[in-house]
């Protein structure tokens, strides 16, 4: 990049004003309601740190798949505010591996409180060198460690009759010699020694405080133990032993259902395992639930399965609250486009409230592999490569007598990377997302080319635009509740934040293709709780990484709101949390664990969204063939690019609901255009679900009878416990979609001009947004003090506008200025 100077009018505008952009702006049968089990599963809160000395991600990945289908449920974390009373009611047991150095009264007191009240604590290896600043902790848990050498050795059983030492094997093992200091005697018993000479240094014990139980081993510093299975079995034994006897006589009763294999030749075998994995049975959806985890506090609930539904790729709801399922058995291979095909997109509808389907309608069928669809002018959006489709029912029967091509240009040379997650944005265009199919086509008679990349229009078709590059095959869209922008793509970035879209970048020569996104997603691992995970690369991370959709509701506990994004993986039978936290403009993503992991190697999430109930619902595409490509040996490719496998299944297919039990049922909620008043109040409802398809369908109706209650939202100062005043934000963007800011309404524009000043963050930023880039804006923005807002989001919003003002003298200065203090 030159450098600037305002003597220098060879200089290009945009090279400086990208430059400062970027500095700023990243910092069969229907099956029943499934049956109450017998028993229960414990749950266990393993309580890890970041780091990649005693790596606890690693550790969780040996541990936890090897004792999920015992009915031993782990959720992991690595923030130590978790232990507070609030929390840990939810759990049996805490395990601890971790290096965490000191710990805050609160945190000591509640987890002295927990285990003493009767649950169970599990310190492994290096936490008895955690929490040094607490004398109480260190003598709960026993001892503390002084000093250690390394070396192989087997630890000596020296009370081979207790419990916890039941059935285990011993085992030779790599790990650090361990030597601990401040031994804590009372109530204690060892239960094995490591042998050294002449010395026998106390290494696996048990000890009782008030009515709990501690289990502690001096085991574990690296994978040449974590990966053992007779490492699993102690530490095993030692949470049954540490849960106490009622919870372990609950956990005894449970009857998981039995996952049956049998061999196939037809299962690729990526990581050269000897033997190969075998291929196991289909479950029922009753079965298949009893091996999925959720989080301690939520339920799952099965909404619709097979035979009503096969097969569903992508869930969207109307303005009656009414579920719209697209379903694809032509995917991956069975490709023919400008040709009918057997898929199709259906209605759900729970007519008597008891939280199942029962009634199904056929909106359109003989489509042919539909990715995603979304709403807009009283029909629905579709993607099918190459096309968008509009589908539109004008007689009211619910099914579709009108479809057109709205737009064309997708490429169809694979079938998992074309367009997908078409969303409506606050903007009033149509967004989505597609891989490295890629788009080419034409747009007001100008060419339009690129791969993957998230993309908008307007809802006509026209104007479409590319918004921002991504890495690979991109599947994952989504907005915050301040139009945040995010996405993901599958292989290895699984949260991608696009600060900067390519319309500000555009023209401008020298920046990297990816300008404007940024990576920001905070580890490597996935989670998956079952060991059978196959897949071509990425080993052990997000390969397959499909949708990005944040919690924007408030049925859930606060932790979720705006703040935690649901990724589905589907190779790892998981949908993943993923924690957002803002860094300076920008985000940095932290690793949440998992919404819902399943044992079973059919499940398999491709959608997790928030419904109008404020619930997420989660497609379970039921598949144990998941991978698309690259194709591996002894297979060979079809139309679709993915490699034909006659063990991709074509009949099964779940839609659940992952339930939060603390929630209060909501009131079923039903919009129209017809009654705009009501539309009107739902721009302030608590989902921004609700919010969104009111702004949407108030855009639609392209009538100004609202103007003096929309102008009224804008001009309210409300700011609610999040920061925010959701119904002036979404007001400012409707006045923008109905026309009201183009200098015909002195009100409207006044009131947005006022939004500058609003003290909700996300306002702010809408009003810089609409605004248009000019030399008063600019003026006003100034006045605002917005080029200098506490808020860094709303800072930047600021910035991208000035970058669209026309080029003066003063504003260059200004951009300097501002480029000097980045």
């Amino acid at each position: 990049m030159k450098r600037f100077t305002l003597s220098s009018p060879a200089v290009r505008w945009q090279y400086f004003v990208v430059g400062l952009l970027l500095a700023v702006g990243m910092g069969m049968q229907r099956s029943p309601i499934p049956a109450q089990t017998p028993g229960r599963k414990i749950e266990v809160l393993f309580l890890g740190h970041v780091s990649r000395h005693h790596p606890s991600d690693s550790a969780a990945a040996f541990l936890v798949p090897a004792l999920a289908n015992e009915g031993i449920n782990f959720s992991y974390t690595t923030d130590p505010n978790d232990l507070n009373a609030a929390n840990l009611a939810k759990y049996d047991a805490v395990l601890l591996y971790a290096n965490h150095d000191s710990i805050t009264p609160s945190q000591e007191r509640a987890l002295i409180e927990f285990v003493e009240s009767g649950k169970g604590f599990v310190p492994i290896h290096s936490a008895s060198h955690s929490f040094r600043n607490s004398a109480r902790l260190i003598a709960l848990m026993g001892g503390q460690f002084d000093r250690h050498g390394t070396g192989m050795f087997t630890a000596a059983t020296v009370q081979p009759n207790h419990e916890v030492m039941q059935g285990l094997t011993p085992f030779e093992t790599w790990d650090e010699t361990y030597v601990h200091k401040n031994h804590n005697p009372e109530n204690r018993t060892v239960l094995q020694e490591r042998v050294e000479g002449d010395r026998r240094e106390p290494w696996t014990w048990v000890r009782t405080q008030g009515r709990g139980r501690v289990f502690y081993t001096a085991y574990g510093h690296d994978s040449r133990t974590w990966k053992q299975p007779a490492f699993h079995a102690l530490v095993r034994n030692g949470i049954l032993w540490s849960v106490g006897e009622q919870v372990r006589q609950q956990w005894s009763q449970l009857r998981l259902p039995t996952l049956t294999y049998r061999e196939s030749s037809r299962i690729p075998n990526y990581e050269r395992r000897n033997p190969p994995l075998k291929l196991q049975d289909p479950l029922s959806p009753a079965a298949s639930m009893q091996h999925i985890q959720v989080p301690p506090g939520f339920e799952l609930q099965l909404f619709a399965a097979e035979p009503d539904i096969v097969k569903p790729i992508a869930l969207a709801w109307d303005e009656r609250g009414r579920l719209w399922v697209a379903e694809t058995v032509d995917y991956p291979n069975d490709i023919h486009p400008g040709q009918p095909g057997r898929d199709r997109i259906k209605i759900l509808e729970d007519t008597n409230r008891d939280g199942r389907a029962d009634k199904f309608t056929v909106f359109a069928e003989g489509l042919n592999i539909p990715t995603s669809f979304t709403f807009s002018n009283d029909g629905v959006i579709v993607a099918q490569q190459p096309d968008l489709l509009f589908l539109k029912d004008t007689n009211g029967d619910d099914k579709a007598d009108v479809r057109q091509t709205l737009v064309t240009g997708f490429g169809i040379r694979d079938t998992h990377a074309g367009p997908s997650n078409l969303r409506y944005g606050f903007d009033n265009r149509i967004w989505g997302a597609v891989g490295y199919s890629g788009y080419a086509g034409l747009v007001n008679g100008d060419s339009l080319r690129f791969a993957q990349a998230l993309w908008s229009m307007r809802p006509d078709g026209t104007q479409m635009q590319h918004e921002a590059n991504f890495s690979n095959n991109t599947w994952g869209l989504g907005f915050s509740e301040t139009f945040d922008i995010f996405g993901n793509t599958a292989n290895n970035v699984h949260a991608v934040y696009v600060g900067i879209p390519q319309r500000y970048l555009r023209g401008v020569k020298g920046l990297p293709v990816r300008a404007g996104a940024e990576k920001i997603d905070g580890h490597y691992l996935m989670s998956p709780i079952t060991p059978n995970v196959r897949q071509v690369d990425v080993f052990g991370g997000f390969t397959a990484a499909a949708g990005f959709n944040l919690y924007t509701a408030r049925a859930y506990p606060r932790e979720y709101w705006n703040r935690i994004a649901f990724v589905n993986e589907p190779t790892g039978r998981l949908t993943h949390r993923a924690i957002l936290e803002p860094q300076g403009a920008g985000f940095v993503e932290k690793d949440g664990w998992n919404m819902l992991a399943s044992v079973d190697e059919w499940v398999g999430p491709v959608d997790a969204q928030v419904g109008p109930d404020g619930q997420v619902w989660v497609a379970d595409w039921y598949n144990f063939i998941i991978q698309h490509n690259p194709t591996p040996p002894g297979f060979e490719n079809g139309a679709g690019n993915a490699y034909e496998n006659p063990l991709r299944d074509k009949q099964h297919g779940r839609i659940y609901r992952v339930v939060y039990k603390g929630s209060t049922p909501s009131a079923p909620l039903s919009l129209s255009k017809t009654r705009p008043a009501e539309l009107v109040r739902a721009l302030e409802n608590d989902n921004l679900f609700w919010r969104l398809t009111a702004q949407r369908l108030l855009v639609e109706r392209a009538q100004r009878d609202v103007t003096t209650q929309l102008i009224a939202l804008v001009r309210n100062r409300r700011v609610d416990d999040m920061g925010m005043n959701p119904g002036a934000l979404h007001a400012v963007w409707t006045l923008d979609g109905l026309g009201l800011l183009d200098g015909t309404n002195r009100q409207a524009t006044a009131a947005v001009v006022e939004a500058l000043r609003h003290p909700a963050a996300g306002v702010r930023k809408a009003a810089l947004q609409v605004l248009p880039p000019s030399a008063a804006t600019l003026q006003q923005t100034q006045a605002a003090g917005l080029l200098e807002d506490p808020n860094p989001h709303t800072r930047l919003a600021a910035v991208l506008m000035l970058s669209q003002v026309p080029q003066s003298e003063p504003v260059g200065a200004l951009l300097y200025r501002l480029g000097k203090a980045a």
